[in-house]
This record gives C-alpha cells, structure tokens and sequence, in this order.
C-alpha cells in the first residue's frame, strides 16, 4: 500500500507583519476553491496544517468539503528566518539557502528547519499509513523537505512556486516512491 501526502503550499495572502494571523487574498480565496476543485475526488483521509491562518484557508474548503477537521501541526509552519522583520529578504533567503547551516540572530537554518520538517513528515508517515493525506504548509519549508529527498529542489525551484501550488509525495512506508507536480 502507498501513503499519498498531498503538500499544498498556501496561496497568496495578504502581507502583514504578523506571519501567524496573515489571511489569504481574495485571489488566495478564490485559489483555495481551485484547490478543493483538484483535490475533492483523490479521497483525503486527512488534513494537517500549519497553525498559519493562511496555510488553514488554503486547505479549509477541501476539509470542510470532506466533512473531516484540520490538525494543527507546528512542525509544517513556516521557517523562521529571523527575529522580527528583515530588512532584505531577497538577501537574507540567498544566503540560508547558500550556507544551509547558518541562522540569522533566533532564526532557523536550513538545516534546522528541514530536519524539523522531516521529523513532522515522518511521524505522520507512521501515523497514517497507507492514506492520502493533505498537510497545508509554506513554500520554504515544503522545499527544504523534499529536497531532503532530492537535491534538485533547491534555491531555484523554491523560487518558481507558485501560491498555491501542489505536489504530491508517495511512500511506501517512509521510502519515497515519487514525487509529482498536482497543481
């Protein structure tokens, strides 16, 4: 049996500085249908998320259409880059992602965050084997997992999601079969 985890990247939001209650867009709302339209007939067994308010919009039309509630998960939020705002994000990202064990002053590292993500991806293989499983989660952390597996998705394809975006990875217990592109 295979264990199909759908990892959705929010779609866009509105930008405040308060990365934990950012809400989505009316684009982002409006995405989130698009989301529920793609998904609704891959039978979903559950629905984890980030704790983000715009990680769970993302997945709460899909949730709400399978009748199923959405577990808060921190593990899948997204990385902390630095304490408080940073002044050159373009800057700031390009560099965790060249030297991936630095951190910025109570940021996390690349490192730190992926093995953060995978520990969270791998408590969830073992908890939900052989289902299909949607983790709403941020486009950085979703990339430093699967580059876990893969190292072709780096710096340059984290750079070319898109929000939302979709891609699904399936297990055979915790061994990678395959990942794909869904939306």
């Amino acid at each position: 049996m295979t264990t199909n985890v759908y990892f959705v990247r929010h779609a866009h939001s509105v930008y405040t500085s308060d990365e934990v209650t950012r809400p989505l867009s009316e684009a982002g709302l409006r995405d989130a249908k698009n989301i529920l339209e793609k998904l609704k007939l891959k039978k979903i067994d559950t629905f984890i998320s980030s704790p983000y308010r715009r990680a769970v919009q993302t997945i709460e039309p899909l949730a709400k259409y399978n009748k199923a509630e959405i577990k808060l998960n921190e593990t899948f939020q997204e990385r902390k880059l630095a304490q408080g705002e940073v002044k050159d994000f373009t800057a700031a990202i390009t560099k965790v992602w060249q030297e991936p064990d630095f951190a910025f002053d109570n940021g996390e590292s690349n490192f730190k965050a992926q093995a953060r993500g995978i520990e969270g991806l791998m408590d969830v293989l073992h908890t939900y084997q052989n289902r299909n499983i949607v983790i709403g989660t941020h486009g950085n952390l979703m990339v430093l997992i699967m580059n876990y597996f893969d190292a072709k998705y780096d710096f340059t394809f984290w750079k070319e999601l898109q929000m939302p975006d979709i891609y699904k990875l399936s297990f055979d217990s915790v061994n990678l079969m395959k990942i794909e592109h869904v939306y």
